[in-house]
């Protein structure tokens, strides 16, 4: 019996076997976090127009014509607020910061190829969809200085915990 077991627990210390090992370098490329205030944000830029070019190749088959919606959430278009009977979370009524958004996009989408996406192409589909939700104008561009300076709908619609922690300091 305790052959047995013993057997069992160094089979589990092995592991499942399953996957392969990551070098270092692999980890680093997926390790980014950009923080709601911007930093750690990479260089680049990109356009509305760019942006909307964009989603037309790689997001229009999930989220739908001006971002309305299909398989994928609508990202635009919100007519509930989130303290609504039937709220709405897209990208005006719901990201307290667009530094967030890039960062999401930039990990998760396209959903069937995540991260395939230059910083420039992040920039600039981040600028598309704050343009769709009238958060910025159709000529602006977005880069480092102008997304730091986004003043997202939602701001104030979450706790900050980080500034919360700071006060019992």
């Amino acid at each position: 019996m305790l052959a047995g077991i013993s057997a069992y627990a160094d089979t589990l210390a092995e592991g499942p076997h399953l996957g392969v090992a990551l070098d270092p370098d692999e980890i680093a490329s997926w390790d980014f976090t950009i923080m709601p205030d911007g930093r750690a944000l990479p260089p680049g830029a990109g356009s509305v127009k760019q942006g909307d070019a964009i989603y037309q190749k790689y997001c229009l088959v999930c989220h739908g014509e001006g971002a309305m919606g299909d398989s994928g959430e609508q990202l635009a278009g919100a007519q509930m607020a989130l303290t609504s009977e039937w709220p709405e979370k897209t990208v005006g009524s719901y990201w307290p910061y667009a530094t967030t958004l890039f960062d999401f996009i930039r990990r998760s989408m396209p959903m069937t190829a995540p991260g395939i996406l230059s910083d420039d192409e992040v920039y600039a589909l981040t600028a598309y969809l704050l343009y769709l939700y009238g958060i910025i104008a159709e000529s602006d561009v977005m880069r480092v200085e102008t997304l730091r300076a986004v003043n997202m709908p939602n701001r104030g619609g979450f706790l900050n915990i980080y500034e919360m922690d700071k006060r019992h300091d």
